[in-house]
């Protein structure tokens, strides 16, 4: 099969990854320097979705993959379809739902989905005055598209109040931070179920956790991701069945009922709290670092998921049964990430890995023959092993071998889960 990837992130590379080992062609928009090793690139940008819609048609694919977020809330895939291309990703109106936090949150209200208690305002002093009668801490959230970055769990009134006012009155995230959705903090274990959706019914994936602060101990500012593992072993069994009667199914009736044809990824990004798991948010895509650790313990062809969710037809395939193995992602970022940070640094050791390690490309491109880097987030280095603790020694021991200059990445990646298990052995 023929498929083009719409993106050129790591998670895009996971993508590329997984769907060349699977035996296609693969073609990527606009890629990146580890992406081009095992793929077609094309000088075509993620957002630019006429140009997109030409190189599917240049290049007869069989199948598109979206990537990111942007493109499928700007409509991507409604584009794709106008031209009878088959594509993976929903249309605008499914895409909302990562696109529009506000709306989402009164998705779920009115799905019966468990979530924690929110309001949406548009107005600073509206949202300070309710902050000032909030419980404390309190997370305020760009009610738009923010990279990962628009999410503030705030610890005191001033800070709250501080991160609503870059919001509404700074316009530090744009037009994605003119309403701020203000929700309560819940404890417990964050986790991340990713399913594949044909419109009618949901295939989920491994369970992962992503850690998003940028240091140790989850402490310093939210990211895009710092790396993340699978499986998670606080999603039991009974606990995914549970999210999947509560979250899932609620949520596929109700986009049943507001005429919402959805077909491609739903992440669920969820907090297990003591009272039962409650999302936090749905992302409309595949989540960047957890591709980088799903797709490795993946043993069925993604392409052949994704044509049986665009047709309708999931419930045809046979699930394969998951061995026992793990994966480990560390993300190598740029010192002064996520805020401002330099370019175009070499990079050195080993960039590609092996069987048992897959260095995955986020921000990378070649210059002068050699790979630099041209992002905040560098590298993902995934280890695979039979076990959560051998996953994670490979993944570290490849990243000691690579270098580039500023280099910063979390050293407890995975340890929460590694806890859990302890706890049960």
């Amino acid at each position: 099969m023929r498929v083009l990837v719409v993106g050129g992130g790591g998670r895009e590379h996971a993508l590329v990854w997984h769907l060349a080992r699977s035996g296609h062609q693969v073609f990527c928009a606009p890629g990146n320097a580890g992406i081009a090793r095992v793929a077609q690139c094309g000088p075509v940008s993620a957002d630019d979705l006429p140009g997109l819609v030409r190189l599917a048609c240049q290049e007869k694919v069989d199948l598109t993959i979206v990537g990111p977020e942007a493109p499928l809330v700007a409509g991507a895939a409604d584009e794709f379809g106008r031209q009878g291309l088959r594509v993976f990703g929903p249309g605008r109106s499914g895409a909302r739902l990562e696109g529009d936090k506000a709306f989402a949150k009164e998705l779920m209200l009115a799905a019966g989905i468990p979530t924690a208690g929110f309001r949406s305002f548009t107005a600073f002093d509206s949202a300070r005055s309710y902050l000032s009668r909030h419980k404390l801490p309190v997370v305020v959230k760009a009610s738009g598209l923010a990279a990962g970055k628009g999410v503030v769990v705030a610890e005191t009134l001033a800070a709250a109040e501080h991160a609503a006012s870059d919001m509404l009155r700074e316009g530090r995230f744009g037009e994605a931070g003119r309403t701020v959705v203000i929700e309560e903090y819940l404890e417990g274990e964050e986790v991340s179920m990713i399913g594949l959706c044909d419109g009618r019914r949901v295939r989920l994936l491994a369970p992962s956790q992503d850690h998003k602060r940028l240091l140790d101990g989850d402490r310093g500012p939210n990211t895009g991701g710092m790396g993340a593992y699978a499986p998670a072993p606080m999603m039991t069994p009974a606990r995914q069945q549970e999210v999947e009667q509560k979250v899932f199914v609620p949520l596929l009736a109700e986009f049943a009922r507001r005429g919402i044809d959805y077909r491609g990824v739903i992440y669920a990004g969820m907090i297990l709290t003591a009272e039962g798991p409650r999302v936090l948010e749905f992302n409309c895509r595949f989540g960047d670092p957890e591709t980088q650790v799903i797709l490795p313990l993946l043993d069925e062809d993604l392409a052949e998921l994704a044509i049986a969710c665009i047709d309708g037809k999931l419930s045809e395939l046979t699930p394969k049964p998951a061995q026992d193995r793990a994966a480990l992602c560390v993300v190598a970022a740029v010192e002064g990430y996520p805020g401002s940070y330099g370019k175009g640094m070499p990079i050195t050791g080993d960039l590609v890995g092996h069987d048992e390690v897959v260095v995955f490309h986020a921000g990378t491109k070649l210059e002068g023959g050699r790979t630099v880097t041209s992002g905040g987030r560098v590298l993902g280095v995934t280890g695979i092993g039979r076990s959560l603790a051998e996953a994670k020694e490979r993944a570290y021991r490849a990243l000691a071998g690579i270098g580039f200059p500023g280099i910063v990445y979390r050293r407890d990646i995975g340890a929460r889960g590694l806890d859990e298990l302890a706890v049960r052995s």
